[in-house]
């Protein structure tokens, strides 16, 4: 047989079994698209972010050098010298130079106390209006602000909040709060990022968001006509002195892109991952369905092999046909994830990022690596049933239809498999025997990859053996039905436990994470109940509790519904160590009350004299690593303040989960080392109600931050219902991931009982003759599919759990010591998987009912 009739041969195979193939097609088509769609979604995201830095950044720009796109603790920008601005005007080259002022770390709200913030996370940006930012937006309404009661906002943000000339805003800063009128409306020129904006004079900008009269956060620079970019940042740098951050364009917008893109290199890679479990459960589906198409022309191909064609030509026949499915599918899955991105980016648009088709980014390595995976992975898929067909004897014409089972092949599939799943489970053992969590990590990396390869290789054996159990629970109430049921699925344990390895798979990642994150809510709930000593916590959404709100907490302890409140700020130092190691730490600066409110069991020292003067406690590991023991003092470098010598007055235990590490002195204490505008504001407080007034502290404490929307007041019930809301919003994330994989399982069982009943035509005939009714027989297949769902759902479930037993073993040794299987997500889900198969049996049981039965019966 010559190679053009081969692929003849192919292409004639390939057009008659189109129905077949196309649940296949449709597996490759949704993994292809998931992975172009990510692609070309975070590269368009890339491009769009590049476009707005290089648009919005200065020819030259100058900023101090601890400077950054985040908020600082002390909700205060960094900022220089309003002496620099007039030094960077005299420079050779410059064409004009001019002082900006930005901060991300305030809240803008309406008369209503609603925040006009963005609700994607995207910060609000309050500055003056410079010439700098013509380049990026324009003035449509109204006019620039002139004076300290005058606020410009971006068009966005008023259509959004329905804003227009003339409403009143209030901005809450570090420095105190103010209000302002709408005098003007500025559209972006660029995409917008999603945040919200707004425009003060620059000496109310001065005033209001840096707290001084002669600072600019940043100093932008045009350069004259001739002067290249890096010219004149040669001369801004020869001019000043080496305190200062000096960029060019392109260096600013490179700086910014990368912090962007290493964020966008997160989201891509996870959904890569998920895209990458959808390709692993695509593979089994395609692997059944070539197993079946080609036990179902095992006549054919003996016939083939009978008047010459050779075993390598048989071969070749079946890849040939899995490298057109797999062009087919990846074609169209390529076009596919271009329609996801752009989808995608209708999405953000609607949540307030507008992304303009226009920089849609398709590089030719999207289409490229598409192309190449799809085909890549559906000609592997198939070379194991092509291989089995190139076995396919002239005898074998003979025979009605079917192949032999390859016993031996069985026997070293179940020994590999038994090997496979022994050492996973003695992987998973050894994780959970581990000292430190990064060597438990490796461990169980290697339990999950190993057992779930083990699973899926014994998957045949394991299926005669589940099947049955489940049958005998299930199927015995449907009498001689469920019994055909059972053995049809028990008739070709290989397809089966492929078919069910499938759907396992989604369902173990999902059983696990489901135990890992109810394990944490758990772990974190109970160290709540035994660390946390106060009745409230207060918590802001960003940034720190501003001073004015933190002022309105403690003036509640006058209504005597509070016992005390107690502030904590995070300050940043360099810890000399008496061996003369430095090491950057970051103290806990509380109010002494502290020592009530969150519990610490110490290994040396009585916590409470580490609030004592010039005093500090450190953790266990700190000391061990460092041989501190109490009574040494270190040497403490306060940033931007004074050093001091503390005297370590206790250690603290690290086996917790709240402030684990944390070293503790009193606010007191690290205050009088630091200058007044360095102190950094409340990163969390805590309040304790007075006996018996719990209740009204609790109004009291809210009514008190009801001005600033961004601080939320919680009690210990609502605090545990936020961790548990947050991991809760996660684990759903990863679950509607995931259900990319699940969809292709399904695909699976539907493909399975598809061909099941093509390959049992003539039996199904001659069962409908002897009495069997089109309701027994949907029914038959129907109960099947379910058996074949609840096997994968099972393995999955019990496989997932194991390894989710074992990652909360990991957690343990990060203090999340308590273990919780959530047993109504298990059996919700098992229960699922069942309402799964019959979903899937839909279209092959009615089909199945409505063959005609003298044709069915005459079926070769």
């Amino acid at each position: 047989m010559s190679a053009n009739t081969v692929l003849k041969t192919s292409l004639r195979n390939f057009v008659a079994h189109k129905g077949r193939m196309a649940l296949s097609a449709v597996a490759v088509l949704l993994s292809v698209a998931f992975v172009c769609g990510t692609l070309v979604f975070t590269d368009t995201m890339d491009k769009t972010f590049d476009k707005i830095f290089t648009a919005t950044a200065a020819d030259v720009s100058v900023s101090p050098k601890d400077s950054g796109t985040e908020g600082t603790a002390t909700g205060r920008p960094e900022s220089l010298p309003a002496s620099t601005l007039a030094a960077v005007r005299k420079v050779d080259g410059v064409k004009s130079a001019e002082g900006a002022i930005s901060s991300m770390d305030v809240t803008v709200v309406d008369s209503h106390d609603k925040n006009m913030g963005s609700e994607t996370g995207a910060p609000t940006i309050a500055g003056n209006w410079t010439q700098n930012d013509k380049r990026s937006m324009e003035i449509t309404s109204g006019r620039a602000p002139r004076g300290p009661t005058e606020v410009m906002v971006d068009a966005d943000t008023a259509d959004k909040h329905h804003l227009k000339l003339g409403d009143e805003l209030r901005t809450i800063a570090a420095t105190g709060d103010f209000k302002t009128k709408i005098v003007g409306i500025a559209s972006f020129t660029v995409t917008n990022p999603g945040a919200a904006v707004v425009y003060f004079d620059t000496a109310t900008s001065q005033r209001r968001l840096i707290g001084a009269n002669d600072r600019f956060t940043q100093i932008s620079a045009t350069a004259a006509a001739g002067v290249s970019d890096a010219q004149l940042k040669r001369n801004v740098a020869a001019t000043l002195d080496g305190t200062y951050k000096i960029q060019t364009q392109q260096e600013a917008a490179d700086a910014n892109a990368s912090d962007v893109s290493s964020f966008m290199d997160v989201i891509k890679y996870a959904l890569l991952g998920f895209a990458g479990i959808a390709f692993l459960v695509g593979i089994f589906l395609i692997i059944n369905t070539f197993s079946m198409l080609v036990a179902q022309r095992t006549r054919e191909i003996g016939l083939m092999r009978a008047i010459g064609s050779s075993r390598k030509q048989v071969n070749r026949s079946v890849l040939v046909e899995a490298l057109l499915l797999g062009v087919v599918g990846s074609v169209v899955g390529v076009g596919a994830g271009v329609g996801l991105a752009i989808g995608l980016m209708k999405l953000m648009s609607a949540a307030g990022m507008d992304l303009s088709t226009d920089d849609l980014t398709v590089k030719w390595t999207t289409p490229a690596i598409g192309l190449l995976l799809g085909i890549v992975v559906t000609v592997l898929a198939a070379y194991l049933p092509a291989r089995r067909a190139g076995k396919v004897s002239p005898m074998a014409a003979l025979r009605d239809a079917g192949t032999p089972a390859d016993v031996k092949a069985g026997a070293v599939r179940a020994v590999l498999g038994l090997v496979l799943t022994g050492g996973g489970g003695f992987a998973l053992y050894l994780a959970t025997q581990a000292d430190k969590a990064s060597r438990g990590s490796l461990w169980l990396g290697v339990g999950i990859v190993a057992s779930l390869i083990g699973f899926v290789v014994i998957g045949p054996l394991l299926a005669g053996l589940v099947v049955r159990v489940i049958s005998a629970v299930l199927l015995r109430f449907f009498g001689p039905v469920g019994r055909m049921a059972e053995r049809n699925a028990l008739r070709n344990p290989r397809r089966t436990g492929a078919t069910g390895a499938a759907l396992m798979i989604g369902l173990a990642l999902v059983a696990c994470l489901s135990v890992v994150g109810s394990s944490m809510v758990a772990s974190a709930t109970d160290q709540l109940d035994k660390s946390v000593g106060a009745d409230f916590i207060v918590e802001p959404s960003n940034g720190g509790i501003k001073p004015q709100a933190a002022a309105a907490l403690k003036k509640v302890t006058a209504s005597g519904s509070i016992a005390h409140v107690t502030e904590v700020k995070y300050v940043k130092t360099t810890l000399t160590t008496p061996s003369g190691k430095k090491e950057e730490e970051e103290l806990v600066a509380a109010s002494p009350s502290y020592a009530q409110d969150l519990r610490r069991e110490t290994t040396s020292g009585e916590l409470k004299a580490a609030y004592g003067k010039n005093s500090m406690s450190v953790g266990s590991d700190f000391a061990k690593k460092n041989h501190v023991k109490v009574g040494d003092a270190l040497t403490v470098a306060f940033e931007h303040g004074r050093t001091a010598k503390l005297k370590v007055a206790a250690i603290t235990s690290d086996d917790t989960v709240f402030d684990k590490g944390a070293m503790y002195t009193n606010l007191a204490t690290a205050t009088q080392y630091l200058p007044a505008d360095r102190v950094p504001l409340n990163g969390m407080m805590f309040a304790k109600a007075a006996d018996g007034k719990a209740d009204q502290a609790y109004a009291a404490l809210k009514k008190s931050v009801a001005a600033d929307p961004t601080v939320k007041v919680k009690d210990q019930t609502d605090y545990k219902q936020a961790l548990q809301d947050q991991i809760g919003q996660l684990l759903n994330m990863i679950y509607g991931l995931l259900a990319l994989a699940i969809i292709v399982a399904v695909l699976g069982v539907v493909n399975t009982l598809a061909l099941s009943v093509v390959e049992r035509t003539r039996e199904i005939g001659l069962m409908r003759a002897i009495g069997l009714s089109r309701r027994q027989l949907r029914r038959m297949i129907r109960l099947e599919s379910v058996v074949i769902a609840l096997f994968g759902a099972l393995l999955g479930l019990g496989l997932g759990m194991g390894w989710g037993a074992t990652a909360q073993k990991l957690l343990a040794l990060e203090g999340l010591g308590v273990l919780e299987i959530p047993w109504p997500t298990i059996i919700g889900v098992f229960i699922g998987s069942a309402f799964v198969g019959l979903f899937a049996a839909l279209v092959p049981a009615f089909r199945a009912g409505r063959m005609n039965v003298l044709n069915a019966i005459a079926t070769e």
